[in-house]
């Protein structure tokens, strides 16, 4: 039996953990408190916490004067609502002035399931990538997320921490060495290359030991920070295997699928394949969602034979 952990549980820990040694930490949350666990920092630090209601336009503006005023902001809410509605806040108020706001958003993706389409963000790692001096990190499970939040509150600048509702497999069952902006190697291989990210990293590990049994041997990369992205590590694994597919919970355009097909087509031309979402999804459980949608092991190992028949 895997081993599971909330992503947004943990974030809401380690908020409070934080808090104790920084004074200046202050959470803004969106009438999700309890649903997104922001609601323990208000717990414990009742005079810097802050709910405005559904008002994200007006959370990060106000998170953004806090930023001026030298305070280290953190917006709380759902996905969708933290990455669409404010977005020219966002782009105005955070990014242009590189102000120091972090945006912690859980419910990420399409296995927020059954509260429908509406609540699905599979844009948001396109929308926050092109913000020029946003980070973007979106850990691989609970165990990870504890010191992506810490990096994110620490490092100077605006960040974007993509997290989900449900609890997920846990990857790192012996530990994490979280480091931003690089890669991790959790499987070496020398026919294909898995780069992964969020819950897609477990998936692709299970497709990695399913093609391992029929003599594909992959490297499986946990690409945690999405952007800046580890060129380095991608381009590594494009010259030692020759064939590269990534998986994300993610629309297919604009997420870590099109940042490793850049590097990848401009540096060292090779196959590469992805799988991610197609466009919208539906209501549903988190295990039919990505069944129907086609985030799966076999989906995953279906994409590494096409990259491997492919090489020259």
């Amino acid at each position: 039996m895997v081993d599971r952990l909330e992503t947004r549980a943990v974030a809401g820990q380690t908020l409070v953990e934080l808090g104790r040694g920084n004074p200046d930490l202050v959470v803004l949350g969106g009438d999700l408190n309890k649903s997104t666990h922001a609601n323990k920092f208000g717990a414990e630090f009742p005079d810097r916490f802050f709910d405005f209601g559904p008002a994200e336009q007006n959370i990060v503006s106000v998170a953004a004067g806090m930023a001026a005023s030298g305070k280290t902001p953190v917006v709380s809410t759902f996905a969708v609502f933290a990455s669409c509605r404010p977005y020219d806040q966002l782009r105005v108020s955070v990014a242009q002035s590189s102000l120091n706001v972090k945006v912690i958003a859980t419910h990420a993706g399409i296995i927020t399931g059954e509260d429908g389409v509406s609540a699905h963000a599979i844009e948001d790692i396109a929308i926050m990538s092109a913000l020029p001096t946003f980070t973007v990190v979106v850990p691989a499970d609970g165990v990870e997320t504890a010191p992506a939040v810490r990096a994110a509150v620490s490092t100077e600048g605006p960040f974007y921490v993509r997290l989900s509702r449900p609890a997920t497999p846990v990857v790192h069952s012996n530990g994490c060495s979280f480091e931003l902006g690089r890669a991790e190697t959790l499987r070496e291989g020398g026919d294909a290359a898995i780069v992964a990210c969020g819950v897609m990293v477990h998936v692709s590990l299970e497709a990695a030991e399913r093609l391992a049994r029929d003599g594909i041997d992959c490297r499986v990369l946990n690409m945690s920070t999405v952007k800046p992205i580890d060129r380095q590590a991608v381009l590594d694994a494009a010259r030692d295997t020759g064939a590269v597919v990534t998986a994300e919970e993610h629309y297919l355009l604009g997420g870590l699928g099109s940042r490793v097909a850049q590097i990848v087509a401009a540096a060292n031309p090779v196959p590469v394949e992805s799988v991610a979402l197609p466009g919208y999804a539906e209501s549903g459980t988190a295990e039919e969602l990505m069944a129907k949608q086609g985030l799966t092991p076999d989906r995953v190992a279906a994409a590494v034979m096409r990259a491997v028949s492919r090489k020259r």
